[in-house]
């Protein structure tokens, strides 16, 4: 007759415990903490939590004509200037041959974004004579700083060799002379040359704060614009419609999780329990992921987490019905476990790794929220396959070891 195993039993109960207290200070902590609950830093798309839509439209001009090319290059400093703010996911499409669409979650001013994109921030250094001695296309790096000796904020540029180069020569052939820094044809300085400056390094002072330094310098570093954008569209999109969707969308979610929570209780009973208790593990451990790595969430992205959702019950489906396959054949409950998680596993990594390729095609075809959908999609498929063979497999045989349970039929069998 087996002895219940007291050890096990604490074991059980305090892994409950800990998950318990996990879940109540990450959702709905008893104390006030500056860093919880970790669902307020869960960032929340354009869709959810509103934003700017921008439409932009390239423009003929006699020094550029609009070619396909430039329409690239045009998107490619867009993207990298949004990116240097630190904005995540933002939608950047081009529609038709001349048209490109910009869309920001979490921004109010639209007027601010369209200077940030279309301002042109061409660099140059002239001598007193007008002659241009460096451009921004000479430059290896543009970055905000502050004056250590002053606490002001400047903007240090550092050129590539050929700027270097170029750089010492005109501040060696122009000593006491003036050399203006022009951006895009507005003079921001004219120091005087004390001596050659031959390390090719310089910087740019005057700015009222360190936030207006760091934009000039990330519109330094992307290079100027080939092309003229005119703002055909910018308007502020609210997040009413979001948010009514986000409630439909947690309401569905919340009844449909109560309905699989039961019915995994009900059919699978022990197992069933486990599995429960799993996924909630799951839905912390995703919530930590998220909110580790920035997750900007949308509507798609709440798609793609539910969909995981089901998958992590789906292979702990699996997983059940092998493990009451092996208890018919008169196994012992600790081998039943063993060659049911041995049997699932194929058709559950199988399952998931398809699934997984899908999301992949779309993270790299898709933009903006088909992105987050299969950012949080391929998420939760790899927590979900970690709690389904690892926790939830590890959760069965703590509970066989504590001897409680045994009978074969509260393991489905």
């Amino acid at each position: 007759m087996t002895q219940v195993r007291w050890d096990k039993v604490l074991k059980l109960l305090t892994v409950v415990a800990v998950v318990g207290l996990v879940a109540w200070f990450a959702l709905k902590p008893p104390v006030k903490v500056a860093w919880l609950p970790v669902t307020k830093f869960v960032r929340l798309g354009l869709d959810l939590r509103g934003g700017v839509h921008v439409v932009l439209q390239a423009v003929d001009t006699p020094e550029a004509k609009v070619t396909p090319e430039a329409m690239k290059r045009v998107i490619g400093i867009l993207e990298e200037r949004i990116n240097r703010f630190g904005v995540t996911e933002p939608v950047i499409q081009q529609q038709g041959s001349r048209r490109v669409i910009v869309e920001i979650a979490g921004v109010k001013d639209p007027d601010e974004v369209v200077r940030t994109l279309i301002k042109t921030a061409y660099l140059e250094f002239k001598t007193e004579g007008g002659e241009v001695i460096v451009t921004g296309r000479d430059l290896k790096e543009a970055r905000e700083a502050l004056d250590p000796q002053s606490n002001q904020p400047e903007v240090d540029l550092t050129f590539n060799p050929v700027g270097a180069k170029k750089f010492a020569d005109a501040t060696t052939a122009n000593v006491n002379r003036r050399i203006g820094i022009y951006l895009d044809g507005q003079m921001i300085q004219n120091p005087v040359v004390q001596e050659p400056i031959t390390n090719g390094r310089a910087r740019i002072t005057g700015y009222a704060t360190l936030e207006e330094a760091h934009r000039i310098a990330v519109l330094l570093q992307s290079g100027a614009l080939p092309v003229k954008l005119e703002v055909l569209e910018k308007r502020t999109v609210g997040p009413t419609l979001g948010a009514d969707s986000l409630h439909k969308s947690l309401y569905a979610g919340a009844v449909g999780l109560l309905a699989i929570l039961l019915f995994m209780v009900l059919y699978y009973r022990v197992p069933g329990v486990i599995a429960d208790f799993s996924l909630t593990v799951y839905a912390l451990l995703v919530l930590f992921i998220f909110t580790a790595l920035k997750v900007t969430m949308t509507l798609p992205g709440i798609a793609g987490y539910i969909l995981s959702l089901a998958m992590a019950v789906d292979a702990n489906i699996i997983i059940f019905e092998r493990l009451k396959e092996e208890l018919r054949t008169g196994k012992t409950l600790r081998a039943a476990i063993d060659d049911g998680f041995k049997r699932a596993f194929v058709a559950i990594f199988d399952a998931n790794l398809t699934t997984v390729i899908a999301a992949l095609v779309l993270y790299y075809f898709g933009t903006g929220p088909i992105k987050g959908f299969a950012v949080t999609l391929t998420i939760g498929i790899a927590v979900s396959m970690f709690t389904a063979i690892t926790m939830t497999r590890w959760l069965l045989h703590l509970v066989a070891g504590t001897g409680l349970i045994k009978n074969p039929k509260l393991y489905g069998a």
